[in-house]
């Protein structure tokens, strides 16, 4: 497939609807899909293809090793990197998506780890929200941010 406007990385998902309901997202928005590290599901789970529907064969998705082997295929030299987490003050709404924006979240559980996050602190944005509760749905936040840079980039491609 030809180079992605925009590429959605999840790093450790845990629950295959979730990952099910991201795929058939990405598959509208014509985002590349990355699924980096161990999953928390077996890819063949039936709950995943459920989720996904019939849109499997209009998403791509590549199954990365881990985290590090996604930074050496796509340096964050040449690709913008965003990372979604609870941790930041800044609002995802505060920062330009270029073209071929890498978007990034953690698992649902724990939110993406330390080492990721300090390593790239100035790239964590955050979705407001009450204080005293922990966190959004992972597919609802995908969809938050990737509609926030579709809005920015004009548009779906």
């Amino acid at each position: 497939m030809d180079k992605k406007y925009l590429n959605i990385v999840l790093f450790e998902p845990e629950i295959p609807q979730n990952t099910g309901n991201i795929a058939r997202l990405c598959a509208c928005l014509n985002a590349k899909l990355f699924l980096v590290g161990r999953l928390g599901f077996n890819i063949t789970d039936k709950h995943l293809k459920r989720s996904g529907l019939d849109y499997w064969d209009k998403v791509e998705i590549e199954k990365v090793i881990d985290f590090e082997e996604f930074e050496k295929n796509f340096p964050f030299s040449t690709n913008p990197y965003f990372l979604f987490t609870t941790k930041s003050t800044k609002k995802y709404t505060e920062v330009e998506y270029p073209m071929g924006s890498f978007l990034i979240y953690g698992p649902e559980t724990r939110g993406l780890p330390n080492f990721i996050r300090e390593k790239y602190k100035e790239n964590c944005v955050t979705i407001p929200m009450r204080e005293s509760l922990r966190s959004l749905n992972l597919s609802n936040s995908v969809a938050i941010g990737a509609y926030e840079a579709v809005r920015q980039l004009g548009g779906i491609y």
